[in-house]
Parts: structure tokens; C-alpha cells; sequence
């Protein structure tokens, strides 16, 4: 089955319920067991395939009230039930964030039977809703898909995945760092006192956050500061150089340009677009 490539800001997804596939792009491919869910961040094109007797086959779609069913075209018997759907990004914090995470993501469910419980449940009140499209189904999947989305995120990643989830950091020590800096991104953090926050060696603390998170401290907190002003900049909100400051900049000047490097514009042009929105 070929999936074409998405539009920035959608980041589709899919939950294989139950049969065996394997997961494809360009650069890497996977194999996807029952309570597996794989995200794409990029959106890029990708594939997935089923094995089996016979020639390859392709798929048909059939409309629904809210979303397609996609069957073999020679339409026997189901040897997959993936349920599949998209998250739609905004361009400020979401867009940081998923910019910061492994693209693809693959986290199994599966593996646990508290988990794999969780996850079939959350994806059948989702396809329930779907089909039922009555007042209100798009909030409720709205808010179903942001807990499936959590989900994802608080996991570390599996065997499939080239790098960790710094959402998803293992070490209590190095979690409780992240939340220091979530908590007030305006604070000088710098390295040592980051390692004293997590009550490390400076060195043993660089090399478990590299290893847990996958990324430099001095990225991530760049990283977090910026997510975090992205929610300040909005009409009505504070002065740009007030959202500097509180967000750790000494300089008006020094935040615009970290802002525009990670979002391709200033802060002002961030705030006069997410009132057109």
C-alpha cells in the first residue's frame, strides 16, 4: 500500500490492531507486529507491504462517512486491521517538537499487556467515532488523538527507531532535568546546573542526556525555550522583547535570530501569521 507524502503540518500515523506488515521509505524499512504504532514526522512518502502465496497485490479504496477502508483488490480474507490517520501540526511549538524527535517513530504497544490493552481500546473509541460522525466527533477525535499522540511520546523508542525520545527520557535524573527547564525556560541553564539538578558529574550528566534524549543540552534547551515562546506569541500577548526575556534571551536581537534559524521567520512575522489562522 503507497502513501503518498503529506503537506507540512499533517504528521500521519498508523496502529496495526492485529496480522503482520512491514514498514517502508526511502532509507529504512521495519517490520510492524499487532500494538505497533509508527509515526512520520516529515510526512514523506512511504509504503507498507504485507507478505504472502501468490503475486503482489494492489488495494482498492471504499469511502466512508469519515474516513476510507483500503482492501486487497482481490478481496479476500483480511490478513491486517491497521488503523491509520493523520495529526495536524501547527508552526509553532508542535512543529518544533516534532522536528526534534526520530522521524520515522516506531513504539510497540504490543509488548505489554497493560499497554496493548490501552492502545486497543483508544484506537476502537477513534474508529467508533468515525463511523458514527455524529455532533461533536471532531472534537472528540481531536482529543482522542492527542491522547494517542501522548502515548507515543512518554515511550521510549523501540528497536526500529534510530534514536531516542527525549519526551520519553528513561533516567529519572536526566527527566527531571528536562522538567526544570519546561517548568522556567527563562532560567540560565547551563550545563552545571543542569548536572546539579539531576545530581550528576557535569560529565556523566552530558553523556547520559546525549545517550537518553539523543540530542545536546545546549540544543534542547534552546529547543524548549523557543516551543515555549511560540506560546507567547500571540496577538494581544507581550512585547517580543518581553517574550525574549522570559525566555532566557539577554537581547531582543539574539532571540529573533534563534527564532527565525528554528522557524524560517522573526517573531513579530510569527505573530502577525498565527492571527491570520
Amino acid at each position: 500500500m503507497p502513501v503518498n507524502g503529506y503537506p507540512n503540518g499533517q504528521v500521519p500515523f498508523h496502529v496495526l490492531m492485529a496480522g503482520r506488515c512491514r514498514f517502508h521509505t526511502a532509507r529504512q524499512s521495519f517490520d510492524m507486529a499487532p500494538g505497533d504504532v509508527v509515526l512520520v514526522p516529515s510526512g514523506r512518502p512511504h509504503r507498507i507491504t504485507v507478505e504472502g502465496p501468490g503475486r503482489a497485490a494492489g488495494v482498492t479504496e471504499q469511502a466512508g462517512p469519515a474516513f476510507l477502508t483500503t482492501r486487497s483488490e482481490n478481496l479476500g480474507d483480511p490478513v491486517v486491521d491497521l488503523f491509520c490517520g493523520h495529526f495536524s501540526v501547527g508552526p509553532g511549538a508542535g512543529a518544533l517538537l516534532f522536528e526534534s524527535i526520530p522521524d520515522p517513530i516506531h513504539v510497540s504497544f504490543g509488548r505489554s499487556e497493560d499497554t496493548d490493552r490501552v492502545l486497543r481500546q483508544l484506537s476502537e473509541l477513534m474508529r467508533g467515532e468515525a463511523e458514527r460522525e455524529g455532533q461533536g466527533t471532531a472534537v472528540i477525535l481531536s482529543a482522542l488523538c492527542t491522547a494517542l499522540l501522548a502515548m507515543v511520546l512518554r515511550t521510549s523508542a523501540g528497536a526500529s527507531t534510530s534514536a531516542r525520545l527525549w519526551t520519553a527520557a528513561s533516567d529519572p535524573s536526566i527527566a527531571s532535568a528536562i522538567d526544570a527547564v519546561h517548568a522556567d525556560p527563562g532560567r540560565a541553564w547551563s550545563i552545571d546546573v543542569l548536572a546539579r539538578t539531576a545530581r550528576m558529574s557535569r560529565s556523566t550528566f552530558i553523556r547520559r542526556f546525549s545517550r537518553d534524549t539523543g540530542m545536546s543540552v545546549a540544543s534542547f534547551v534552546t529547543r524548549s525555550r523557543l516551543m515555549s515562546a511560540t506560546e507567547q506569541l500571540v496577538i494581544g500577548g507581550p512585547p517580543v522583547a518581553q517574550v525574549a526575556a522570559a525566555v532566557g534571551y539577554s537581547s531582543e536581537s539574539a532571540f529573533s535570530r534563534a527564532f527565525r534559524g528554528a522557524l524560517g521567520v522573526t517573531p513579530a512575522q510569527f505573530r502577525r501569521q498565527s492571527a491570520r489562522r
